[in-house]
């Protein structure tokens, strides 16, 4: 009798320290930048379908719409040029920009497709070209006819460790990317 107590004693300890570890993996923060898309033009439609693949597709950053009188993160402005972005990760308090550049639509680039590539940009990630169609941040070498706004599996892992620790809030900024073929 004293040796099942001991090992339903153990067993339990154990559940306890097994449910202690991983709790703070299912309570894990989640980071909200906020983008101002006041100066976006015509492609706000895009913007905020371009931030809602990322919203899908990764679990600890959100990219949220700044309501009036919110100081916003990421900055999108239409400009005449091809799209540029702020190279992040943008943080809380950070600030970045995106240019979402009018000669990539003129030329028949997909808008939603532009958007998520910019706005992956100032989650962190960096040009991969020349890429296939099937990676968003492939940019204009996926060809006009590519469609594609949704991340692949190691751009979206590349994000989430981007922001997988509260250590990392430090505002940052960087080098300004061009999409230009």
């Amino acid at each position: 009798m004293l040796r099942r107590r001991g090992a339903q004693a153990l067993i339990g300890a154990a559940a306890i320290s097994f449910s202690i570890t991983l709790a703070p993996a299912a309570h894990a923060a989640t980071t909200t930048l906020y983008y101002d898309d006041s100066q976006a033009a015509e492609f706000k439609s895009a913007v905020a379908a371009g931030a809602q693949v990322w919203n899908t597709n990764v679990t600890n950053v959100r990219l949220v719409k700044a309501p009036a009188g919110r100081r916003a993160e990421i900055k999108i402005i239409a400009t005449n040029g091809w799209p540029q972005s702020i190279l992040g990760p943008i943080r809380p308090g950070g600030s970045g920009t995106v240019w979402f550049g009018r000669e990539a639509v003129n030329e028949g680039y997909n808008t939603t497709r532009i958007a998520a590539h910019e706005l992956g940009h100032s989650l962190g990630l960096p040009d991969r070209k020349p890429g296939p169609c099937s990676s968003l941040m492939s940019g204009s070498t996926g060809g006009v006819s590519c469609t594609n706004a949704t991340p692949n599996a190691s751009e979206k892992a590349a994000v989430q460790s981007n922001y997988s620790s509260a250590l990392t809030t430090t505002p940052r900024t960087g080098a300004v990317l061009t999409d230009a073929p």
